[in-house]
């Protein structure tokens, strides 16, 4: 009995109760500066601003995605994946992806577009509010063995196999 209960104690203290997720871009409802700009979309496609704070002592490196649960696809659709952040990073610029202020070391992978970085939200025409989750992930792993060619699948699999913790800003939007 003893040994479980220090096991149990070893496990809640490894984790933190305020992992947090904060974007001052991402409050309730998404604009057209992160409405991707193509796809019959005219936005300007800037990834946002996000920062985190009280991840887990045990993490080793984080990961960021965002996702629309409410595509038309039957599967979703992933617009941004940004894995192998160092622990030294607790937040993103604005309009970073695709550009040398990304933490050093951070892989983006293809979104559903078909691009590398950031896809904006593209909901379509008179679909009402599709529903944007962007999530950070706090890993038990220094590096995922993935690159930027990776299938989605198979990034969101390796990441939920090495998770934490995670916390998520919700957002809308409609065209």
């Amino acid at each position: 009995m003893k040994t479980l209960l220090s096991l149990v104690l070893l496990a809640t203290l490894s984790y933190s109760a305020n992992f947090t997720l904060q974007s001052p871009d991402l409050q309730g409802q998404l604009t057209n500066t992160q409405e991707f700009n193509g796809f019959g979309c005219s936005g300007k496609n800037i990834s946002p601003e996000l920062s985190w704070s009280d991840a887990p002592k045990d993490t080793k490196s984080f990961a960021i995605t965002m996702y629309d649960k409410d595509a038309p696809t039957g599967s979703g659709w992933w617009h941004w994946s940004l894995f192998n952040i160092p622990t030294s990073a607790t937040s993103i610029v604005p309009n970073a992806s695709r550009t040398e202020l990304l933490p050093k070391g951070a892989v983006e992978g293809t979104n559903d577009y078909g691009l590398v970085g950031f896809g904006g939200a593209c909901p379509p025409k008179g679909d009402g509010f599709h529903t944007y989750v962007v999530t950070v992930y706090a890993l038990d792993v220094d590096k995922l063995d993935l690159d930027k060619n990776t299938n989605q699948a198979v990034v969101g699999y390796m990441i939920n196999v090495h998770t934490i913790e995670k916390s998520s800003v919700v957002s809308y939007y409609k065209r």
